[in-house]
């Protein structure tokens, strides 16, 4: 099944990625060919990818966010837990995965997916429903991060966090209860499964319960929350300062 993607940097980093096939750029003529689109077409043509010249109009059809060019590249890559898990054992890590229980806004995923690769997790899992898929919007958002982190789509979460707990990876969710330890309280330098839920709700119940221990941050202001995707990069580079600190 193919999909077209579009946008300079999206484009760019599909190709630098190299996950997916890419079928063949179409590119605006009389377009100024400067940065990622340079890079992107000097890519195409070492790797014998066909590109087409089209008129702008026959691209504005398409959407009128191309900058110039789109590609017709194969759907995204998913992976199998394993993957990450191969991944993890590759670098000489322990495990870092981010699981995400039905996050619904592309830029929320999109923002979590580019701080998961800046922080070098090894893979995040989404379910299959309810929540959004890699999109367009997702690879915008996340910058291109989308095509090098390792995404796993699963049917049921619980089920994948009880395949993690019987790896010996903690699961560790982000939820401001009573019960949940501070974030500085928190122990994160070994193999953990950061939980983060959906952006109304939090957690579901079942999935809450699957956890072996919950974190919160810290709250000094008026406002008694945090955006998902913001509190769970903070979160995330709280496990990197204490993974760096302990190597």
């Amino acid at each position: 099944m193919k999909e077209t993607i579009w946008g300079r940097n999206a484009v760019y980093e599909t190709l630098r990625a190299n996950r997916r096939q890419v079928y063949k750029l179409l590119v605006a003529e009389g377009v100024q060919e400067r940065g990622h689109l340079t890079d992107a077409i000097q890519l195409a043509q070492e790797r014998s990818i066909p590109i087409q010249r089209v008129k702008r109009p026959a691209l504005d059809r398409i959407t009128d966010s191309h900058q110039g060019i789109l590609a017709e590249v194969s759907e995204y890559p998913y992976v199998a837990i394993d993957d990450m898990l191969d991944l993890a054992q590759q670098r000489g890590e322990p495990p870092l995965i981010l699981l995400l229980d039905v996050i619904q806004n592309p830029q929320n995923l999109g923002t979590l997916l580019r701080t998961a690769e800046a922080v070098g997790a090894h893979g995040v899992i989404i379910p299959q429903r309810r929540g959004v898929e890699v999109t367009q919007a997702v690879l915008n958002a996340s910058s291109g991060a989308s095509e090098y982190m390792l995404v796993a789509q699963v049917t049921n979460l619980v089920v994948a966090i009880t395949e993690l707990k019987e790896r010996e990876i903690w699961i560790t969710g982000l939820d401001n209860l009573p019960e949940a330890r501070p974030l500085d309280q928190a122990d994160l330098r070994g193999a953990i499964g950061l939980v983060v839920g959906n952006e109304g709700e939090g957690m579901r119940r079942l999935v809450r319960e699957s956890c072996d221990f919950l974190v919160k941050l810290p709250m000094r202001g008026q406002v008694d929350s945090l955006n998902a995707a913001v509190a769970g990069s903070i979160v995330m580079y709280e496990i990197l300062r204490q993974r760096m600190k302990n190597g």
